[in-house]
């Protein structure tokens, strides 16, 4: 054991180095296989003497493994044969790993969350979120009396341990919208752990009144006292906690303390690292923040002295970089109080105004020598920051904000106050400009703070902006030469006014930017990293804006005209250095490549040769090491753009050029593009309009069944659709293959799991419509009896929905010799009559309750077909046809319109929190959605005509059948339709 315990934590350390990451790798997924592995990667992690590396590498893989293997889906415990007899377990409810070793992580965690290292605590924290995310609290309702019964008056570094356990869990509550369950969680924690918390920020505080001469000892009561604020935090942020109310003068007093405080001893050499001093009052201001936003009522009172002591602090702390989340936090409280108007009032005259903006808004935004280093050595870093909609605390971004704040509340007072500091800028700057660069940058920055009304979008930049401004007066004054010069203008300034058109690109008319483009595409050549990538940004928002009727304000075909030598710009920028990581590092520039390949469309045709030479190359060394998941998101998206609109010419030509690199990322597992490679596949194999199946495609139905690859979920929704494409095109290879049964496989799998029911249903409908009737003969029964374990112990709305809609699916398509007369055959077999409530409680009730369009036109195919064509509901179900018909009626009283076809491309939003976790859709080659029915164009039309030749047909039958079983309600309605 000891041995192996040994092998396993050299090959962690291993793992670490680039020259042995694969053959580690290797070695640890061998040792993976071996029961309790987790355990030993936390015996690794408890033991000193596999030294910092190994012990660190062993926390990482066992939160990343935990993340994996915690809990599995849904899945039916039994063999098809058994179907109808087995239980189901639920979803969250069904360990991946042996129950013992569960009970060996839970009880091992907490003590080593006590005795490791930080660096080591952060991981073992993520891993206990994740598991608190399936078991906390109902089974895991032991873990907040461990955590009391470890804190202690007087331990700080044991304290640490168990603060930071708690930190883990309850920040997960933070998003989530308020339910009676989560409500319960909260509730059980409170029971517990409110006094126990307050009585240990009591002894914390005293504890550091006795240690202000004991640095160690200070330093590690300080890391207590920032935790201790966070779980402050954590438990408010969804209500005010009894508790905290009820303690709350004590609570503000503690807090403004520590707002104040200051200890040399606590200040850090660094200038650009926050210290323990930094880190607990940002973090007082974060819960200030919350407090004045979402409980006002009880803590208002107590807002005029942190606002005095915000503005001390304010106009004392220094402009190093160690500060500016102390700032910037400080900043967005002091926004919070402006937002409550009688608050505000305090700042409600021009004096106080005056002081604010010169002693807390320009410091704040003038840039710094810091920011200026930032500028020319860290240019990526410094975009990233100064981007509007960026989530980095800027003091810029945090004191715009507070001055638009104040400017929503005294408009006037606040315009005249900010436009004197505008003209002195400027004024200054007029009388050198070579010495006062700076002064106009402060201009410009501060003018377009002011400008901007309204939230400002990062699809339109600002919308609107207030009467007092004039944004292209002021542009053609002040800005136009810096963007026109040549020479002679500082990098910054270039950068000034290139942000200023991306700013305010909705205020700017279409004539402005015929003008203003070409200005853009010149400045791609500049040899500053800033100034090209800041083009690169303003002409990629420009391509993709629209006016109100949704038509572009920059013209495809002026982009089309200059595509070619704009692309290669772009493209010689992404690959000055061939470097995998530096490579991939300007997002930017890729979003830019994407954005014109989607706006200039099949104008790409005459270029895709060059262009697909480089996507190959960038594909080729990004694989090698994927390090920026959005440089490689849009990497992806520009590829499926060249597939969509280059491929349908010549889709063999884009097949052979791309599947070596494709192949390539598969047989490697590069798992963070496997998911975008098989949507690219699928759709360069439905752009391919041949009869058959490519020898690449052929070769690619049995790997793309392995459980391995369906086993990781950001994988499914891709891989559904190109084993659906696979379906569509060679059903008959399948089959000839003898892979139908493996592909049934995949369909169970799938639509027993909650999570992946709805790609379960899509591929089965896809089966069902590609494979001839003859091949499903076999397996309808299991196919079916899967469906309705499901509805009979795990059922979910979207489940029930999609069960009705594939029934109507299946009743529908009688030209495949399918109806509604097969299903029920096939519901006989497995339990005779379970058909009658199946109908009754399900399908019927839930046919009224489809929303799309498509789903509910081919339930009215299904509805009327059934009154027609089905000898069951004819002679057995007379009751049933009748339900039938007024369910038909009641669709058609409201009758689905097909949605008309939607051309627009639109990526994802990469600052949404949810980006990049799991599956990401390519939207340049997002499925369109296909009508089986494309002939029917008025529902209404089909069903008069279509019941009219049935009954016809069976010499007035359907007429009679409405005569004898419906109501006065239905008939005559009914009756209007047989007539035509």
């Amino acid at each position: 054991m000891a041995k192996d315990l040994h092998e396993l934590a050299q090959a962690l350390e291993a793992s670490l180095d680039p020259a042995t990451t694969r053959e580690a790798e290797d070695a640890i997924l061998k040792a993976e296989a071996k029961p309790a592995f987790s355990v030993s990667l936390l015996q690794i992690v408890a033991t000193e003497a596999y030294g910092p590396t190994a012990r660190l590498a062993s926390a990482l893989y066992f939160k990343n493994y935990i993340k994996r293997n915690w809990t599995v889906g849904f899945m039916p415990v039994c063999q098809p044969s058994d179907l109808l007899i087995c239980e189901v377990q639920d979803e969250g409810g069904n360990y991946k790993l042996p129950q013992d070793e569960v009970n060996a992580i839970k009880q091992a965690l907490i003590g080593l969350m006590i005795s490791t290292p930080p660096n080591i605590q952060y991981q073992l924290g993520d891993a206990i979120g994740v598991i608190a995310d399936s078991d906390f609290w109902e089974r895991w309702d032991t873990l907040v009396d461990d955590l009391v019964s470890r804190l202690t008056p007087d331990k700080p570094v044991t304290n640490n341990g168990v603060l930071q356990v708690a930190h883990s869990i309850f920040k997960r509550w933070q998003p989530l919208y308020r339910t009676d369950e989560l409500y319960t969680e909260i509730n059980h924690v409170l029971s517990k752990f409110g006094a126990p918390f307050l009585s240990l920020v009591e002894s914390t505080d005293i504890l550091i009144d006795k240690s202000h001469s004991d640095k160690p000892l200070l330093s590690q009561l300080f890391a207590s006292l920032n935790l201790i604020i966070k779980l402050f935090y954590d438990l408010s942020a969804q209500d005010l906690p009894p508790i905290f109310e009820d303690n709350l003068q004590a609570i503000t007093s503690l807090l403004h303390k520590y707002l104040t405080y200051d200890n040399p001893l606590l200040q850090t050499v660094d200038d650009n690292e926050a210290g323990p001093l930094e880190l607990v009052k940002s973090g007082i201001f974060e819960v200030l923040s919350l407090y004045v936003q979402k409980y006002e009522d009880a803590f208002g009172e107590h807002v005029e002295r942190f606002v005095g002591s915000s503005w001390n602090l304010l106009t004392t702390v220094g402009t190093k970089s160690k500060y500016d989340i102390l700032v910037s936090k400080a900043l967005q409280f002091l926004t919070s109080v402006t937002q409550i108007s009688k608050h505000a009032q305090s700042f409600n005259d021009e004096a106080t105004l005056g002081q604010v903006v010169e002693l807390v808004i320009l410091p704040n935004l003038t840039l710094r020598d810091v920011d200026v280093e930032l500028f020319e050595d860290e240019p990526i870093e410094f975009i990233r920051r100064d981007l509007e909609g960026s989530d980095n605390d800027t003091r810029r971004r945090a004191a715009t904000d507070f001055l638009r704040q104040l400017l929503s509340q005294f408009e006037k007072l606040v315009s005249r106050t900010v436009f004197r500091y505008i003209h002195h800028y400027l004024s200054e700057y007029s009388q050198d400009t070579r010495a006062n660069w700076r002064s106009k940058d402060t201009a410009v920055y501060l003018y377009s703070s002011i400008a901007a009304k309204g939230a400002v979008t990062t699809s339109h930049g600002v919308k609107s902006t207030h009467d007092f401004v004039n944004i292209i007066e002021f542009f053609q004054q002040n800005i136009a030469r810096d963007l026109i010069s040549d020479t002679g203008v500082e990098p910054i300034l270039k950068v000034a006014a290139i942000k200023y058109l991306y700013t305010f690109r909705s205020q700017i008319t279409k004539e402005q930017w015929h003008d203003a483009f070409p200005l853009l595409v010149k400045h791609l050549g500049s040899s500053d990293y800033i100034v090209y990538s800041y083009s690169a940004i303003a002409l990629e928002r420009a391509m993709a804006l629209t006016n109100e009727k949704n038509q572009p304000i920059i013209s495809p075909v002026d982009v089309e005209v200059m595509s070619a030598q704009l692309l290669e710009h772009l493209f010689a920028l992404i690959e000055k250095t061939l470097e995998p990581a530096k490579l991939q590092e300007n997002e930017f520039l890729m979003r830019c490549v994407m954005r014109v390949l989607i706006v200039i469309r099949n104008g790409v045709i005459p270029i895709t040769d060059n262009v697909l030479l480089h996507l190959i190359k960038i594909t080729g060394i990004i694989s090698q090491n994927p390090s920026n998941p959005r440089f490689y998101y849009y990497h992806f998206e520009a590829l499926g753009a060249l597939i969509r609109f280059a491929s349908p010419p010549r889709p063999e030509k884009l097949e052979t050029a791309l599947y070596p690199s494709f192949a390539h990322i598969l047989q490697n597992d590069v798992q963070e593009f496997a998911p975008y490679v098989f949507q690219l596949f699928a759709a360069l194999l439905e752009a391919n309009e041949s009869a058959s199946l490519t020898v690449y495609y052929r070769s690619l139905i049995t790997p793309i069944l392995t459980p391995e690859l369906w086993a990781l979920k950001g994988n499914v929704p891709a891989l559904v659709r190109l084993l659906s494409s696979l379906i569509s095109r060679g059903a008959a290879d399948i089959a000839q293959q003898n892979q139908l049964e493996r592909v049934l496989e995949v369909f169970k799998r799938l639509v027993s799991t909650k999570t992946h029911e709805t790609h379960g249903f899509e591929l089965l409908e896809c089966i069902i419509s590609s494979f001839p009737p003859a091949a499903l003969e076999n397996y309808w029964t299991t196919i079916l009896e899967v469906l309705l374990i499901r509805l009979q112990n795990s059922k979910t709305e979207i489940f029930q929905l999609r069960f009705v809609r594939l029934y109507h699916f299946i009743s529908a398509k009688v030209d495949r010799v399918l109806g509604v007369d097969l299903f029920i055959s096939i519901c006989d077999k497995i339990q005779l009559d379970i058909f009658v409530p199946l109908y009754l409680t399900i399908i019927i009730p839930y046919t009224q309750k489809l929303v799309r369009p498509l789903d509910r036109k081919t339930a009215v195919i299904s509805l009327t077909k059934t009154l027609t064509d089905s000898a069951a509901f004819a002679e057995k179900y007379k009751k049933g046809w009748a339900f039938t018909a007024e369910a038909l009626l009641k669709l058609l009283d409201d009758p689905p319109v097909p949605a008309a076809a939607e051309d627009l491309i639109i990526d994802q939003d990469v600052d949404d929190m949810s980006f990049g976790v799991g599956f990401t859709q390519l939207t340049t080659i997002r499925k369109p959605v296909r009508d089986p029915w494309q002939e029917i164009t008025d529902v209404r039309v089909w069903v008069g005509q279509y019941l009219t030749n049935q009954n016809h047909r069976l010499g007035g039958k359907i007429k009679l059948f409405g005569e004898e079983r419906l109501g006065p309600e239905f008939n005559p309605l009914f009756a209007q339709y047989l007539r035509g």
